[in-house]
């Protein structure tokens, strides 16, 4: 299990999971959008000998041949948010290193030749970024950069170029959602110079009250300012959200426990459920777990189940590809049989 939906992190309950990652590209070497066949198994075979050559990661990391897995292999790993959407759809000429407890993961092929992920539970920046200058610096002994000492580190895209470091939060906001807060709070952290993003990035719906936070800028500033300044309106979200849930307890305390309560029996006793309609009614129960309003269920079985309950990896469950209506049956029926 991906060590992030065991949703044991500082504030758990609000921030599913923090992530840092680093764009890196090699010397010498265009962009991967500009790269051939032969060209993408030199960057693979670079980045293979630098953490092969270290015994802490080559005992710690596993090789994953993204060109030998299936469109769904491919799809459940960004659905665990192991690898991008991006790397997942030219997956032909990709490969990731995927450590054994799923809390880093190195990119190769992406947008950039090397994208390095640390993903943990909770608020938990500090420690991601740790880990993943760690790692940085033991692959930078091994490889040539593209760097320039006034522009920083060269990114396929400008707007990586500097740190190359994306820092973000994924955050449950359903209380501001309730209260109808959270499309002002949106609006103004895109003022403030932060990305708003869905699930799994760019592009994506904000689906289940789920909102993923990030800054939009890395060329002239420092990692330790990225952080602290996400760090810090995340802790500003945080306070929001708990505020709106103790006004909802306060003023409407019958009425929010009404709409948790159906959203709970509706998961059990459905016999179909679309994607967007059960993460919409998993985002009340959720609420009620951390609320204390449903006692019996714990939040790590619904993180695990808005894993498993996903397309791809409800597809790879079952070994073979779904209808729409197949899946929705199939998403029903597990849910059925772990929460009724």
């Amino acid at each position: 299990m991906a060590e992030w939906i065991k949703g044991n992190g500082p504030h758990g309950d609000i921030v599913l999971s923090s992530r840092i990652r680093l764009a890196r590209n090699i010397e010498g070497l265009p962009f991967p959008n500009e790269m051939g066949k032969e060209e993408s198994n030199k960057a693979i075979r670079a980045v293979k000998e630098a953490v092969n050559r270290n015994p802490v990661l080559s005992n710690e990391f596993r090789f994953v041949n993204l060109g030998t897995v299936s469109s769904l292999e491919a799809g459940a790993l960004v659905e665990k948010h192991l690898i991008s959407p991006v790397l997942a759809q030219k997956h032909k000429d990709s490969a990731v290193f995927l450590k054994k407890d799923e809390q880093v993961s190195i990119m190769i092929n992406e947008e950039d030749h090397i994208r390095i992920q640390v993903l943990l539970p909770g608020l938990q920046l500090e420690k991601c970024w740790d880990l993943a200058d760690k790692i940085d610096d033991v692959l930078e002994e091994a490889i040539n950069y593209a760097f320039d000492e006034h522009l920083g580190y060269l990114t396929a895209c400008p707007t990586n170029t500097g740190t190359g470091l994306r820092a973000s939060a994924m955050m449950h906001l359903p209380a501001l959602n309730i209260t109808n807060q959270l499309n002002r709070v949106l609006q103004t952290l895109g003022q403030l110079g932060l990305a708003v993003r869905g699930v799994y990035g760019e592009g994506t719906d904000i689906s289940g009250n789920l909102v993923q936070i990030s800054n939009q800028l890395t060329l002239g500033q420092s990692e330790q300012y990225i952080i602290d300044n996400l760090k810090g309106m995340t802790g500003q979200i945080i306070n929001k959200e708990k505020h709106a849930r103790e006004m909802l307890l306060d003023k409407n305390r019958i009425m929010l426990e009404d709409k948790i309560c159906r959203s709970y029996g509706l998961l059990v006793g459905a016999r179909v459920l679309s994607s967007k309609e059960f993460m919409g009614l998993l985002s009340d129960v959720m609420l009620g777990v951390d609320m204390g309003i449903i006692k019996d269920i714990k939040r790590e079985t619904l993180n695990q189940l808005m894993l498993e309950s996903q397309p791809a990896t409800l597809q790879e469950k079952v070994g073979r590809q779904l209808s729409d209506i197949e899946r929705d049956v199939f998403r029903a029926q597990l849910i059925r049989e772990r929460l009724g």
